[in-house]
Formats: structure tokens, C-alpha cells, sequence
């Protein structure tokens, strides 16, 4: 286990790092136009990103997680949050949030010689394209599909697709609630909010 103060201080880092990961989606948000036929604009919840990143930190300090790796979550939690915040503000989930990331984390992966994110990445990638395609873009974007591309690679096959199905129960069960099973519904914050959840949990192979 992590020294107490290492816990304390991956948990304020992982605060900023939710909060400026806001900063980013804001500025990157600004000059948006929502399209006429995607999600509504909404106001998202500030306070829930920030704790909820900073629980993430906390949670991965407390099972005794290294810096390094501290790090490199850090840096997936400001893709997530800015998912997550540019899909309710505009219903857009820019690529700066999901190729960049994905990018650097295949990369990354190719220098340790693990494979298998590419695999898991294409797979989830192939599948989804096909679920945007049949919704036509009212149940899930390309956006999302890259969104969720990347926590295929980050988190592997078993793991993303237990956390993608979670995504999908809680996304319709309140699209029920709110009685919007035909309007176009932000999908990224349930993904990002599935993928955030794996990384905290000991399914996250950290």
C-alpha cells in the first residue's frame, strides 16, 4: 500500500484534474453549434465529475497503485471527464477527447509489446460502428463509438464489455424513466462514467 499522504494527494490531483479537464471541454465547446437532430444541450454536473474523478484517484491510491500508472489513469480521467461534459453542453464528443487519447495509449502499447489493446480496439470499434449505424445516430454517434473504442483498448475485452453493458442498462432504464426512447440521448457520459467506474474497481488490471 501507498504511504496515507501519497492517497491524499492522488486524490487532490485527480480533483484538478477534473476540474481542468472541464476548463479543456468548456473552451473546446465554445464556438460549437449543436446539431439540429443530436441530444439537447444540457447543463452538466460540475461537482459530480470533479468528486467522482477525485473518488478514482482516491480508490486507485488506496489499492496501492504506483505513480506512474497514477499518471497515465490521470491522463485517461481528462478524456472521460471532457467526454462526458462536451456531450451534455453541446451533444458533440470532439475526437481531441477520444483519437488523441487512443492514440497515445497504442503507442504506448506498442513499446511494451502488448497487443492485444489494438485487438480489443478494433473489435469494439467494428461492433459499434455497427450499432450507430442501425440507430442512426439516436442511441449512440460516432463520437461515442470512439469514446468507447478507447476504454476497450484501456481496460481490455472481459472488462470493457462488462462495463459497456452496464452503460447500456442504466442509459435505457433512464431513457424510461424520462420517457425519451425515441429522442437522441448524450451516451458518452454513461460510457465514460462505466469506464471511470472499471478503472477505479480491482477489475482495472493496474
Amino acid at each position: 500500500m501507498n504511504p496515507w499522504w501519497i492517497d491524499l494527494i492522488a486524490t487532490i490531483v485527480f480533483g484538478c484534474v477534473g476540474f481542468l479537464s472541464i476548463q479543456l471541454s468548456a473552451r473546446v465547446c465554445k464556438d460549437v453549434v449543436p446539431f439540429e437532430d443530436g441530444p439537447k444541450p444540457g447543463r452538466p454536473p460540475v461537482t459530480l465529475l470533479i468528486v467522482g474523478t477525485a473518488i478514482v484517484g482516491m480508490a486507485l491510491a488506496l489499492r496501492g497503485v504506483q505513480v506512474p500508472t497514477l499518471a497515465i489513469v490521470a491522463l485517461i480521467m481528462v478524456a472521460l471527464v471532457a467526454c462526458w461534459y462536451s456531450d451534455v453542453l453541446c451533444g458533440i464528443v470532439p475526437d481531441y477527447f477520444t483519437l488523441i487519447p487512443l492514440g497515445l495509449w497504442l503507442v504506448f502499447s506498442l513499446f511494451e509489446h502488448n497487443y492485444a489493446p489494438f485487438l480489443a480496439a478494433l473489435v469494439v470499434f467494428v461492433t459499434f460502428s455497427l450499432f450507430a449505424l442501425l440507430s442512426k445516430g439516436r442511441g449512440m454517434g460516432w463520437g461515442d463509438v470512439k469514446l468507447a473504442t478507447l476504454g476497450a483498448a484501456v481496460l481490455g475485452p472481459p472488462t470493457a464489455l462488462l462495463a459497456f453493458s452496464g452503460a447500456c442498462l442504466v442509459a435505457v432504464f433512464v431513457a424510461a424513466i424520462r420517457r425519451r426512447r425515441t429522442e437522441p440521448i448524450a451516451f458518452a457520459p454513461y460510457l465514460a462514467g462505466a469506464i471511470a467506474t472499471a478503472l477505479a474497481l480491482p477489475l482495472f488490471p493496474a
